[in-house]
């Protein structure tokens, strides 16, 4: 069984981009997806520098895109499962067909100017806690006035809130826990983003949407989901709401899941599931960063992939 996933914001690189304009059609689409999402891509993905790219509001549009363009090189009807992290859920949604390529791109955009925007309404910060038992962590975290915004499993948790409460939190860190400091704009999957749920909200409504054709995973709780109307308004609500990615790789064991393709940029994600679902039965994982990964990636999914299902869209237009 084949699962895809879609990484989210902290894993872009400068420069990461490049190796795919050279694919037919890539540059075209990517001018196109610019202009739904208000970001020049092919700037951001080529030239930009790492400050540059690390804008909320260049920086979601880019990755979802970065997801699409290399899922569309790719054998996606034998995908068995998909999942992203994040932003990267809306690039999770496409390839399951719950949303056009353009309309994710669009939401991606849309997404990351309000989220940039909520940010700039109050000074909010975020911090890794690697290691220390979960439940302390999320305790101590809880009763220093933050948010466990992330739980990616593999030890590491993330809080979030304001920078007065972040800097006691790391002054009185829980047992045998170490915190770092997150560069991020402000606190996000917290109600500091409740500006950003609304503005997206708005718009969900009128979003076409199916119903997936694979399994797709929430990050909201690790479940599959499989109608297309609960899924956007998840993703709507994923902007206030943490992030479970532990959640999400519980259910990649339980399905039993032994193959894990990332997409561009990856790494991240494919290092959580290394330290996660480790031993006996641990899937192979495969990495996709540039079109000379893409041998790699087709044999992994052959060889992984079971799903007989229609091809999942990843764009609106005819491939």
């Amino acid at each position: 069984m084949l699962a895809v996933l879609s990484p989210g914001q902290g894993s872009q690189k400068p420069g990461f981009l490049s190796p795919w304009l050279g694919l037919p059609g890539a540059e075209a689409r990517l001018r196109w997806w610019s202009a739904l999402a208000g970001v020049d891509l092919i700037h951001l993905g080529t030239e930009a520098g790492a400050d540059e790219i690390k804008d909320t509001a260049r920086t979601q549009p880019l990755l979802v895109a970065a997801a699409l363009l290399a899922a569309e090189q790719l054998p996606l009807h034998n995908v068995d499962v998909v999942a992203g992290h994040s932003v990267g859920e809306l690039g999770a949604a496409a390839i399951a067909g719950v949303v056009p390529a353009e309309a994710a791109i669009a939401l991606a955009g849309l997404r990351g100017r309000e989220m940039a925007a909520a940010c700039a309404l109050e000074p909010t910060g975020m911090s890794a806690v690697l290691g220390g038992d979960a439940d302390e962590v999320v305790a101590t975290i809880e009763r220093h006035g933050l948010f466990p915004a992330n739980r990616n499993g593999a030890g590491q948790i993330v809080a979030a809130g304001s920078l007065d409460g972040l800097a006691k939190f790391a002054a009185e860190p829980p047992a045998k826990a170490r915190v770092i400091t997150l560069q991020v704009a402000g606190a996000f999957h917290t109600p500091f983003m409740a500006p950003a749920e609304q503005a997206l909200s708005a718009v969900a409504g009128g979003v076409t949407v199916t119903d997936p054709s694979r399994v797709l995973l929430s990050n909201l709780d690790g479940t599959a989901v499989a109608d297309g109307a609960e899924m956007l308004q998840r993703l709507v609500r994923q902007v206030t709401a943490p992030v479970r990615w532990d959640l999400v790789m519980g259910t990649l064991r339980e399905l039993g899941v032994t193959g894990v393709l990332e997409l561009p940029p990856a790494g991240t994600l494919a290092g959580l599931v290394k330290r996660e679902l480790k031993g006996d039965g641990a899937p192979e994982i495969v990495t996709l960063n540039t079109p000379d990964d893409l041998d790699a990636a087709r044999d992994l999914i052959a060889r992984h992939g079971t799903a007989a299902g229609p091809a999942a869209s990843t764009s609106g237009q005819s491939q």
